[in-house]
């Protein structure tokens, strides 16, 4: 039975009073003992949390006691675990950064495609299928058949459209479009971004790839390998069980397996994908962390190990 309920929600929706606000908001979800991160900007709010299924109730339906966030939606999982460490409410320019002003989100976003309808789409030769995700999100899994921006992060996301529309790119002028992200907010922005564009068949996948997991069963399925998620989870598979990556205590990247196994991996201190990059005062630093880690193991206490560097809407 699950300990914990994970609930990600977002909407963009017009908060002039956005800053006004956090701390209200913030002391609600201590007193429901709700920790992960929320977002706050102008054009609305996203975030993951995770707590008891009746903490997590309560939160959610104070939000939507605002009726701007009347029709909020969240996606649920579980983890036996609490993922976060504490709770957070940060104020934004913008709850997923693009660094593109004017992007109407909420009213130019494309046409929706429900999980059980995805396939049908992407089967399709004529459609191209783009991960809107960063490299290292898409390298853990993917859709079939999906291209690969190979962004560092989503503010590159722009310049890759761009690049791919001239001459010999993979968007020419009405190209069939279908974009996809873990639970939506990035393909409502850059679907909207495709738009301004001039690009007008523009689809992505309703609720994410954590929808479609949650949704589409095993034997159906065109996800191939495990889905990033920005928790201590680390990733998830179909039915969202929890899955198999952990992260590098040093660079937050997903580490399988094979990856630990590999000379350059030290518990906290480096992997294959950081090894050689870090100054010998950070190398000091997470080895010093990493003691106080095997510390509290050995008491059977839980250490707080690294604040996530970034958070679910600034990816």
């Amino acid at each position: 039975m699950a300990n914990f309920i994970v609930a990600a929600l977002y909407k963009f929706v017009t908060l002039p009073d956005y800053r006004a606000m956090q701390k209200p908001l913030f002391d609600y979800c201590e007193s429901q003992q709700v920790k992960g991160t929320l977002l706050l900007a102008e054009e609305g709010i996203n975030g993951t949390i995770a707590g008891t299924r009746e903490g997590i109730a309560a939160v959610l339906d104070y939000l939507r006691r605002d009726a701007r966030l009347a029709a909020l939606e969240h996606k649920e999982s579980w983890a036996e675990n609490m993922p976060f460490y504490r709770m957070k409410v940060k104020l934004k320019r913008e709850i997923v950064t693009m660094g593109v002003p004017n992007i109407q989100a909420g009213s130019m976003a494309g046409t929706y495609v429900k999980p059980e309808e995805w396939n049908a789409l992407i089967d399709d030769p004529d459609v191209v299928v783009i991960d809107t995700r960063n490299d290292y999100e898409v390298a853990i899994g993917t859709f079939k058949r999906a291209v690969n921006p190979r962004t560092a992060s989503f503010s590159e996301f722009p310049q890759w459209v761009q690049a791919q529309s001239a001459e010999g790119g993979v968007l020419g002028r009405g190209t069939k479009v279908a974009m996809f992200c873990t639970g939506g907010i990035r393909c409502e922005k850059s679907t909207a971004y495709l738009r301004s564009q001039g690009f007008d068949k523009v689809y992505h996948l309703q609720g994410g790839i954590l929808k479609y997991l949650e949704t589409v069963p095993p034997e159906e399925s065109r996800w191939d390998g495990q889905c990033f998620v920005f928790d201590e989870r680390v990733s998830v598979g179909h039915g969202l069980e929890p899955g198999e990556y952990e992260l590098c205590r040093a660079c937050r990247l997903p580490l399988s397996a094979k990856d630990k196994a590999s000379p350059h991996y030290q518990e906290g201190i480096s992997c294959p994908y950081c090894h050689g990059t870090h100054t010998e005062e950070q190398l000091q630093r997470f080895t010093e962390r990493q003691k106080q880690v095997e510390l509290a193991r050995a008491r059977h206490q839980r250490h707080i190990g690294v604040r996530m560097e970034k958070t679910p809407a600034e990816q």
